[in-house]
């Protein structure tokens, strides 16, 4: 009955209840455009597979530099609340302007100034997060539990979003997905500026709760640089970047695989990317039940070897149905590595869950920028299978790169195996 408690307490809190609204909203929107991105750039904007790589790496440094300086000033001074509500009215903008501007140079500018900007609501959604369970004293071995429960409602986004993106799409062409995209974020604004709360102190509310600091590491907020001098997190941070890039190839190069190489459907992109979340919301639960028992790192090193097996599988499918399959294996992927792994890096640094979690979201900003380039140079050159290969070989180096981490190393193994 224990491991039932996070959702009781979810449902049974205003506040949280909203937070949970907010995480659904934020899916949504990201559900209804990620999916369908590389077929908008190279058909509805005409650029090629390398010109879309180039746009979306703009809006990926973009992303890095602004949502980077942005964590920093939440955890020093700032409120989390605002820099939420800054990114949701930014992205509803941003998706205005996709709606309607198809020439790449006007889209790339709109997407470096608005989509970049919008880029730390991930991030900082789930900081804000960590920040209101402390002040509701959640204990620390509850916390990743609590994490991928808040994670699910994410997923529950996905689960139904592509397909109704794909159907919104085949009626109103891209110009009403990323309208409806724009009114999910105004919707997260609101909520974010009506139902939720202001957090408390940015210093030492958590230290009292959480194990102690990285030796070596400052207590104040560090420069992302500064931060990866630790080995421990430089190597974690390495591992997370080369998973990124096959992850962000892996996104990009499904929908043209179906397309263009099977010639499948955009209803069947739909499909594809709303089985996954199906599966995602019983992943998400059952691997946060694991990771109050088990060390996050081993969870996370196995599930890169997994990944290596899923983007091999989808190497060499030959109808949709095999790639329905196999998107349930990459909802297990998907729960370990976006729900256990945003608490993995939140505890490197104590007290500091803006500038943690997005060390990890700049993981993932710099995976894009090169997974972006190298599906433009793979997908051109070699075909969407070969993309694949490349995913399968980038996750076998997360693997390793973990594997060679002392794990005495890490702060993140405070559970026994």
């Amino acid at each position: 009955m224990s491991e039932i408690r996070p959702i009781r307490t979810l449902l049974a809190n205003s506040e949280l209840r909203s937070l949970l609204l907010a995480t659904l909203m934020l899916g949504v929107s990201y559900a209804f455009v990620m999916p369908f991105m590389s077929l908008f750039g190279t058909r509805a904007a005409g650029m090629s597979p390398l010109g879309f790589g180039v746009f979306m790496t703009v809006i990926a440094l973009s992303g890095i530099v602004l949502s980077t300086a942005l964590a920093r000033y939440s955890d020093v001074q700032g409120s989390r609340k605002r820099v939420l509500v800054l990114g949701g009215l930014s992205g509803a903008v941003g998706y205005v302007g996709y709606a309607f501007l198809r020439d790449p140079l006007p889209l790339t500018l709109c997407g470096a100034l608005f989509i970049g900007l919008s880029s730390v609501t991930f991030s900082q959604l789930f900081a804000y997060a960590r920040d209101l369970l402390d002040e509701h004293r959640t204990p620390p071995t509850q916390v990743p539990l609590y994490m991928n429960v808040l994670r699910s409602a994410f997923a529950l986004a996905w689960t139904a979003g592509p397909a109704i993106a794909a159907w919104v799409m085949a009626s109103y062409s891209f110009t009403g997905t990323f309208l409806v995209a724009a009114c999910c974020l105004l919707i997260f604004t609101i909520i974010v500026q009506v139902l939720l709360p202001e957090v408390g102190d940015r210093t030492g509310r958590a230290t009292a709760l959480l194990p102690g600091p990285v030796p070596g590491l400052p207590q104040a907020p560090a420069p992302l640089l500064q931060t990866l001098r630790n080995p421990a997190i430089l190597g974690s941070f390495s591992a997370f970047v080369a998973y990124f890039v096959a992850s962000t190839m892996g996104m990009l190069n499904l929908p043209l695989l179906l397309v263009e190489t099977m010639g499948g459907s955009e209803r069947q992109v739909g499909i594809a990317y709303s089985v996954a979340p199906f599966f995602e919301l019983p992943f998400m639960y059952y691997v946060g039940v694991l990771a109050t028992r088990i060390r996050h790192v081993r969870m996370i090193r196995v599930t890169f070897a997994l990944a290596a097996a899923y983007y091999l599988a989808l190497s060499v499918v030959t109808n949709a149905y095999q790639v329905y399959g196999a998107q349930v294996v990459s909802a297990l992927i998907v729960s370990v590595t976006s729900g256990v792994a945003i608490t993995f890096f939140q505890d490197f640094l104590p007290g500091q869950a803006g500038t943690a979690t997005n060390l990890y979201s700049s993981a993932q900003r710099i995976g894009s920028v090169a997974g972006y380039l190298t599906f433009g140079l793979l997908g051109g050159a070699f075909g969407h299978r070969v993309v694949f290969v490349a995913c399968a070989g980038l996750s076998l180096v997360s693997a390793g790169l973990l594997l060679l981490l002392r794990t005495k190393s890490v702060t993140a193994t405070r559970f026994a195996a």
